[in-house]
């Protein structure tokens, strides 16, 4: 059981490509995993095991034909936020607004995993709409961070993140937004993948800010990350912002050299954080870079302290403008009883939405509106463009960017939930990514000695995720982290 669950999608790949393992089996440990464990960590908002080891068993049929081809992800369960649109299964987005509410088709990475033979083993808790840094914010419950249940898991994918990392899952999908797949993975102790902006398709995907939202994998190793990048990326033309690019197999040259890469460290963001566990990982990863013998230099961000100002105010307008739809009309919570169309909507979006959500639409109603556009949105909007140059800039000197993924390890459940700002700071060092579009990773560093995870941060130019991830894959082998113990034991 304890191997079948700590296997990497390599491994599990083959041991249903040697028949050595039935994928009826494999989904049940990870169902009894979850029935384990997930009372405590409720990572899971929706779970239909008959639905699933329905699907195991057909893929077994299949595979007693000897001249059956194994895809890598035939039969791989796989975990899915629950702002990624399922067919025939609940998507709510973590909000009351849509409690019930089952969509008529799959997004475009569902298809793909789906004709790949992967299963969809449930769908994960997160912050409502994806807005937060905590999980905390779902209208269902709080998800825990498996290696302290005191503690949040990050967010807004914290869910998917949680279910990797208590090996309740071996792969998930998240999104992010502002580092909604980042964060929760350096709280969860795993790998988190956000693609270039336009790299995956976001056809599917309930909408936050469309500007900067991305569907990406959390996964336990980079190259569980890249195979999964691989299947999920392409074009697709119902998706007017997601490119038309050559397909690309990330998992291939891991391995490859890596003498050609220029590190830049980012000084300034490191210089910034007050936590030592954290600051002291950071540095031992340098230290590794530099004995390697590769290039590795300070870059300088003059506009980073402009970012989550601005942030917040693009993420908000876009957010007012998304969630206008949700008005008790056409589908999701209606209130009743009401007397007139203008109360309707009032009671409605009032009682759907939670507190986050309705602070959010209130910002960026107000950021667009009549009189206040240029001061806010539109000067947001100027800034955002000299962030994405100072990436630019940078890359000209290195091609990978590294520096912190949070300014401190996770913290405790309701530490910030009465002081939106100190959680808004939470992202400081991820959100610069998003509003300049660029791929971003976290990457498991090392362990506090509270036991908690630490991850770093590693950024490459628009669409070169091939280096991105080969920095990565050198940079875990070297660091090699031990971890503790299994989480939730």
């Amino acid at each position: 059981m304890l191997d079948i669950l700590t296997s990497s999608l390599t491994q599990l790949h083959k041991h249903i490509q040697n028949r050595t393992v039935s994928v009826s089996e494999i989904c049940q440990v990870f169902l009894d995993r979850i029935a384990e464990v997930d009372e405590r960590v409720r990572a899971f908002v929706n779970i239909d095991s008959d639905a699933v080891l329905k699907r195991a068993m057909e893929i077994d049929l299949k595979l007693q034909k000897k001249d059956f081809q194994v895809d890598r992800f035939t039969g791989i369960p796989i975990a899915l936020k629950d702002v990624i649109v399922t067919l025939g299964q609940k998507t709510t987005c973590g909000s009351k607004m849509l409690e019930g509410y089952i969509p008529p088709y799959d997004a475009t990475v569902v298809e793909r995993l789906k004709a790949k033979g992967a299963i969809v083993l449930g769908k994960t808790n997160c912050d409502e709409f994806a807005m937060g840094s905590s999980t905390e914010n779902s209208a269902f419950f709080v998800t825990r961070n498996p290696w302290d249940l005191e503690r949040v898991p990050g967010g807004s994918s914290g869910g998917s993140a949680a279910c990797v990392a208590a090996f309740e899952a071996p792969v998930a999908l998240g999104t992010d937004t502002g580092g909604s797949i980042r964060q929760p993975a350096a709280f969860c102790g795993i790998v988190g993948l956000k693609p270039t902006y336009g790299r995956v398709s976001r056809y599917g995907l309930v909408a936050f800010a469309s500007s900067l939202d991305q569907i990406g994998p959390l996964t336990r190793s980079v190259e569980d990350a890249a195979s999964t990048l691989s299947l999920l990326a392409g074009p697709d033309p119902r998706d007017s912002t997601c490119l038309e690019l050559d397909s690309i197999d990330f998992a291939a040259n891991l391995n490859g050299d890596i003498s050609d890469l220029r590190i830049g460290v980012a000084r300034d963001w490191i210089d910034s954080v007050r936590d030592p566990d954290t600051r002291k990982a950071l540095e031992k990863a340098i230290r590794i870079l530099e004995g390697s013998g590769l290039t590795v230099e300070d870059v300088a961000f003059p506009n980073q302290g402009l970012s989550i100002a601005t942030y917040y105010l693009v993420a908000t307008a876009e957010a007012s403008a998304n969630l206008a739809r949700y008005d008790g009309v056409r589908f999701g919570y209606r209130s009743t009883p009401t007397t007139d169309l203008e109360s309707m909507y009032r009671k409605t979006r009032s009682e759907g939405f939670g507190p986050e959500v309705k602070r959010r639409i209130m910002l960026g109603t107000f950021a667009l509106s009549s009189g206040y556009y240029d001061a806010y949105y539109k000067q947001a909007s100027k800034v955002r463009r000299l962030i994405r140059e100072d990436f630019l800039a940078a890359f000209k000197q290195v091609d990978i960017i590294l520096g912190p993924v949070t300014p401190t390890p996770a913290f405790k459940v309701g530490e910030k939930t009465d002081d939106p700002l100190e959680m808004y700071l939470s992202d400081v060092f991820t959100v610069s990514a998003n509003l300049a579009g660029l791929p971003g990773l976290s990457l498991p560093t090392a362990f506090t000695e509270r036991g908690l995870p630490v991850g770093l941060q590693l950024l490459a130019s628009h669409f070169e995720e091939e280096k991105l991830l080969r920095a990565a894959h050198f940079l875990e082998s070297e660091l090699a982290v031990e971890k503790p113990s299994l989480p939730i034991g």
